[in-house]
């Protein structure tokens, strides 16, 4: 399935007292195994009334999108950060309404990482699982797509790609908190 550029959805917490918009196709849609992502999905779902975030296998469903194309139009005050320890420049954003996990901003980067159970339906479908070395032990992955041991120079040529079409600029998300 492709989505134009022009497209917009919105990203919404359970609630729907958090919303974002995210404009056009996205980055990548992939899964990460990383320990990262297992330990702040297993903190973050233990907040009171939490949705899961880490999947049965221990990924953690996501979906990039660049960050000069979402915008928070509701509730960016409602956004907690979460980090696992406090000099990282990795958050985790959770909206405190109702304990969903909305995106994880790498502060020094040019995506944005929407969790895909905030997305609606129709995204395109699961393109990769990424740092698969670092999954739990006795997990077995399908082979319906590629699995990758790391980060690899596919996934890191789609975010060069996207950085390159943004002239090689950062930019902030409107409306969230700095």
């Amino acid at each position: 399935m492709s989505v134009k550029q022009d497209i917009a959805q919105t990203a919404a917490c359970r609630c729907g007292g958090v919303v974002l918009e995210v404009v056009g196709a996205p980055i990548v849609h992939a899964a990460c195994y990383c320990a990262s992502c297992q330990a702040a999905g297993r903190r973050i779902e233990q907040l009171a009334d939490a949705p899961p975030l880490v999947g049965a296998d221990g990924g953690t469903d996501l979906v990039l999108y660049r960050k000069d194309r979402v915008r928070c139009v509701q509730g960016g005050e409602r956004l907690d950060a979460h980090r696992l320890k406090p000099e990282s420049p990795t958050r985790r954003m959770v909206a405190a309404c109702c304990n969903s996990a909305m995106f994880l901003d790498f502060t020094k980067g040019h995506w944005l990482t929407v969790y895909r159970a905030r997305l609606p339906d129709d995204v395109p479908p699961l393109e990769m699982r990424v740092m698969t070395a670092d999954r739990r032990e006795g997990v077995v992955l399908p082979d319906d797509m590629p699995n990758y041991a790391a980060h690899t120079g596919r996934f890191m040529w789609k975010l060069l790609t996207a950085w390159a079409a943004m002239g090689f600029r950062t930019s902030k998300v409107a409306g969230l908190p700095t």
